[in-house]
């Protein structure tokens, strides 16, 4: 269904000044030589510098224009119209800040790595993604390699690795903001300067606000009555501050640092405005590059981040504030690469690395009875029933080699990689405590386990245009802090925490084919991937519930295990064409099969049926865009993003309809250093229901105007 449009005026002006011939835009035209364009692309994310002619896995590399002209205003909503990028249409900010993860293949939450700069943006306890790190102001261009990565960066490399990276230093300052539906604004300012011949910093703040709109869906197959009392929109606020420097430290050796402050308030689910959640980061990294010949380097680096997060929880019978949470945590980790480009007749590269990581979190939860008419006041806040505290720690240790080799008798290119992981689980402190009583200690016993993850790749260049690719290897995913140390609700509806699940397991394999021409690219790629082991939800017996967690817990109560096994499968189509000096095209079209193959222990089989595609997958996604230049400075897009039938919850009772969104963007260069713009998400203001998983179904993103201008100078 179309609504009536609620802008009228903004989308005439977005299409007027799109045709308009007085009007210029901030867009460079389609290149000449789009093959040219692509050669010189060099992927950092496979830690050894690859180029994207030469990737044996699907690879998309988005680029600083890509970026400009995409209607949707954050990265993770770019990012959604990738294939095989399972994100619905809710942005990261309208989200608890414990669900802004990524689904990549299929393969599930928390499976894929997000790096900022090469650092993880993973949350180090929950294993979702922190995009409120990264505006889209201080991002230069995106690295999304598909496919099992282990080989290269060990746990939770299994739909791939994410590699943001932000705009280098150059000398350069620029202010940016925005102002749009719902209340929403941005502000964002750089400044960069050299301190001397050797050294150059950036300074750099921004903010981000809105009102919000309600996430409730009410609609089909969901209804009015979804909406309960004191439910409203959604408000959330954002801000970063970061330092970044460059230092030429020796004639061979160039050295970099960040250190960045971070914060993110949002409303809980349902909006209720006397609860909040909060997160709270300091970021610190640094590295170093050192040539020792013209073929040799070395690489060293190092990073730190610290979270505290403040979470309140309610009740939405006679609304209250039923839980509250404090979470700190930490990750703490380093490597040291040596590559070396022999170019011999058997090898042209080997790389060889060492890497260390630490995550260590806290749960403190205090829970809460309904404060009664006679105690109702302004924080909704009741009296205290019960607290669960744990706290746990998990270490990385991982060797890597990797070997490449270019055939001369054939066009054959080869790269095999090979890792071995170390990983170590602690729980020291897990108990349960209702007030009057004595807490309920559980002693878990550390956990350590070795992980070997090997990744062979083929690269077959039939012609100057044609190539074929594959690639197989194998993945793991340690369980995530907030499965081994978080517990959470009450009575029947408590989850609790399992210390002692151990790391998921994956094999996979791809085939590809890449047709490459002046003006565009048709990629074709079909993968096959399996996950053994997989954490999933079941149902506590009654002897469980009176040794772990009674009387905060009762009947129906839930726990996590590994007793799962799944398998997606699928089809990946991307092409891009620039039609003439004017046009371009892109198109993708994601087909995925993904099953649950396998349940044990005490899974309901009921709730968990196998054979059938898993909830929050949509079998059929696609996306295509169409940008128009009418001169060398102006661009208009335009994009529809189309999502197949899906369910919402594992025991297919929740349907999702499919749905398609149309967004459109106008960029102008009104001088050589001011850029203007104006966007719009779901420009027909279709009401309807997004996809994920859950118990509440979740409205799509209303239509969003923005309105937005960068100066540069």
């Amino acid at each position: 269904m179309f609504k009536k449009f609620k802008n009228n005026t903004c989308i005439g002006i977005l299409i007027g000044m799109g045709l308009g011939e007085s009007i210029s835009w901030a867009q460079i035209a389609p290149p000449l030589n789009y093959g040219q364009k692509l050669s010189d692309v060099v992927v950092s994310a496979t830690r050894s510098g690859t180029q994207l002619k030469e990737m044996t896995q699907n690879t998309t590399i988005l680029t600083k224009e890509e970026l400009e002209i995409a209607p949707d205003q954050t990265i993770d909503q770019i990012l959604k119209n990738q294939t095989s990028v399972f994100l619905n249409d809710q942005p990261f900010y309208e989200k608890d800040p414990t669900g802004q993860s990524i689904n990549v293949r299929g393969l599930g939450n928390a499976r894929t790595l997000v790096l900022i700069d090469g650092v993880p943006a993973n949350d180090a306890m929950y294993g979702t993604v922190q995009w409120n790190l990264v505006p889209m102001s201080a991002i230069q261009d995106v690295e999304f390699i598909r496919g099992g990565v282990s080989s290269l960066y060990g746990n939770m490399g299994m739909g791939g690795v994410i590699n943001i990276r932000t705009k280098p230093i150059d000398e350069k300052s620029e202010v940016s903001g925005s102002i749009g539906s719902f209340a929403t604004g941005t502000v964002a300012a750089s400044k960069e300067f050299a301190i001397n011949d050797a050294l150059r910093v950036r300074a750099s703040a921004d903010y981000f606000s809105t009102g919000g709109y309600q996430n409730i869906a009410t609609i089909y197959p969901s209804s009015q009555s979804a909406l309960k009392s004191g439910m409203g929109d959604e408000s959330a606020k954002n801000a970063n501050f970061r330092l970044q420097g460059s230092l030429k430290a020796t004639q061979e050796t160039d050295a970099s640092f960040n250190f960045g402050l971070h914060s993110m308030s949002n409303l809980p689910v349902g909006g209720y405005n006397f609860a909040r959640k909060t997160t709270n980061e300091t970021t610190l990294s640094g590295g170093t590059n050192t040539r020792l010949s013209s073929n040799e380097n070395v690489q060293v680096n190092a990073y730190y981040e610290e979270t505290t997060l403040q979470q309140q929880n309610v009740s939405s019978t006679n609304p209250y504030i039923n839980a509250a949470y404090s979470n700190p945590y930490y990750q703490v980790g380093g490597s040291a690469q040596y590559a070396n480009n022999l170019k011999t007749i058997a090898i042209d590269q080997v790389i060889a690395s060492v890497d260390a990581r630490q995550v260590s979190a806290s749960n403190f939860q205090n829970n809460y009875n309904s404060p009664g008419a006679a105690n109702y006041n302004s924080s909704k806040l009741g009296t205290l029933a019960s607290q669960v505290v744990a706290q746990g720690t998990q270490n990385f240790l991982g060797v890597l080699g990797q070997a490449k080799s270019k055939f001369e008798s054939i066009p054959l290119e080869l790269t095999l990689a090979a890792r071995v992981d170390r990983w170590t689980s602690e729980v020291p402190v897990n108990y349960t405590q209702q007030v009057g009583s004595a807490p309920l200690y559980q002693a878990v016993p550390n956990q350590a386990m070795t992980k070997f993850s090997p990744n062979l790749g083929l690269l077959y260049q039939a012609t100057k245009e044609l190539d074929f690719r594959a690639a197989a290897y194998q993945a793991f995913h340690a369980p995530g802090l907030n499965n081994t140390i978080r517990s959470y609700g009450s009575g029947s509806s408590y989850v609790g925490n399992n210390p002692y699940l151990t790391p998921e397991n994956m094999t996979g394999y791809e085939l590809g084919t890449d047709y490459r021409w002046q003006s565009g690219f048709v990629q074709v790629t079909g993968f096959n991937a399996n996950v053994t082991n997989a954490i999933a939800t079941y149902t506590l017996t009654s002897a469980q519930i009176a040794s772990t967690c009674a009387p905060l817990c009762s009947t129906g109560a839930k726990s996590y295990s590994n007793d799962q096994s799944l398998q997606s499968s699928g089809l990946e189509v991307q092409g891009h064409a620039d039609i003439s000096s004017k046009w371009a095209t892109d198109l993708g079209y994601t087909l995925t099969k993904a099953v649950l193959t396998w349940t044990g222990g005490q899974i309901s089989q009921t709730l968990n049926p196998t054979g059938v595609q898993i909830a929050g997958t949509p079998r059929n996604m696609a996306s295509a865009g169409l940008t128009y230049y009418p001169n060398f400075k102006t661009s208009l897009t335009t994009t529809i993003r189309y999502i197949g039938n899906s369910w919402y919850d594992t025991a297919h009772t929740m349907p999702i309809p499919a749905y398609a969104v149309i967004g459109a963007r106008i960029n102008y260069e009104m001088t050589p250093g001011t850029t203007l713009y104006l966007s719009a998400v779901n420009l027909l203001n279709r009401n309807y229901i997004t996809f994920g998983s859950g118990s509440q179904y979740i409205a799509g993103q209303p239509q969003s105007i923005t309105a937005g201008a960068r100066i540069t100078f």
